[in-house]
């Protein structure tokens, strides 16, 4: 599976566009968590690329679902969701079937 954020892939060309797909992953912030500036910032770091690769996974999935074998003009967004109790990311991009 090929990902880009441009729309079009370089020495491929695009047979079929698909549609547009979308991962989401969501995950609580640890309240709890205590320590420095610098740890707490860390943990946010960890916690987001975490939460990004979740939703790639979930893109790629509902990618291959629809018969993608790449994804183009892929946008991330990273949202603190409610009161900022939760952090979202969403991934969203056109399915699109690809010659080899």
């Amino acid at each position: 599976m090929i990902f880009t954020t441009t729309n079009s892939i370089e020495g491929f060309k695009i047979a079929d566009y698909l549609g547009i797909v979308t991962g989401v992953s969501m995950k609580m912030r640890d309240v709890t968590a205590f320590g420095g500036k610098e740890k707490q910032s860390k943990q946010m770091e960890i916690a987001l690329n975490e939460l990004k690769e979740e939703a790639f996974k979930e893109l790629k999935i509902n990618a291959q679902g629809l018969g993608a074998n790449a994804v183009v003009g892929i946008h991330i967004d990273f949202e603190p969701v409610g009161n900022g109790f939760y952090f979202g990311v969403s991934v969203t991009g056109t399915a699109v079937k690809v010659l080899v």
